[in-house]
């Protein structure tokens, strides 16, 4: 898997990839509700080179992490930030299974990785992941492909969700906030649908 997104970023532009947007206006917006105080610690889970660590760093937040699977993703983004880039925590990894801090992040975010995981046994790692790793009452921020989203992506198969099926994936622990679709237009002029929801980690107990 990994060499197939190193592949994906090392032979296209960052505005080629069909997920490209010049700014994630509603995961912003949704951060921002979600984590008013700026020095909320923050992790962007598949970030790769999205211009969501500029902005989040412009606005002011002091602790984001930006982790990928792709080392040639996180090093445009680290090369675009330039002296800003060392105010964040870089991350290579494979998210069911890197090394996150317990109970440490008020924020996950994550807009198309988790619909990448088609076998159920990473879903799985992936909420443990969240699970361990996010604060009592943190957020959990995902964008998934939605019902009418694409069923292929970058020449793998995706799973789509809606709000309910993605907050069954999820578990009982992830109480669902808020939830959105939105068209979003790639760069080669089609649309896909996607799904934005904010779930809220409730207290063990």
């Amino acid at each position: 898997m990994q060499s197939h997104w190193e592949a994906i970023y090392r032979d296209k532009a960052p505005d080629e990839v069909s997920w490209y947007r010049p700014h994630l206006e509603t995961s912003l917006r949704l951060i921002r509700e979600a984590a008013p105080d700026r020095a909320a610690p923050i992790i962007d889970v598949g970030g790769g080179e999205s211009t969501l660590v500029d902005d989040l760093l412009a606005e002011g937040y002091r602790r984001v992490t930006v982790l990928d699977l792709s080392r040639a993703a996180v090093d445009v983004a680290r090369q675009r930030l330039g002296e800003r880039a060392l105010d964040v925590d870089w991350q290579v990894a494979d998210i069911t299974g890197a090394a996150l801090p317990e109970q440490h992040y008020a924020v996950w975010h994550d807009r198309a990785v988790f619909h990448f995981l088609v076998d159920p046994g990473l879903r799985a790692a992936y909420v443990r992941q969240a699970l361990g790793s996010l604060t009592p009452g943190g957020s959990l921020i995902m964008a998934t492909f939605g019902p009418q989203g694409p069923e292929q992506c970058s020449g793998l198969d995706v799973v789509r969700y809606d709000a309910a099926t993605l907050h069954e994936q999820l578990g009982p622990r992830f109480a669902l906030v808020e939830h959105i679709t939105e068209d979003h237009v790639t760069p080669a002029g089609t649309t896909q649908q996607f799904l934005y929801a904010h779930f809220r980690l409730r207290t063990a107990g």
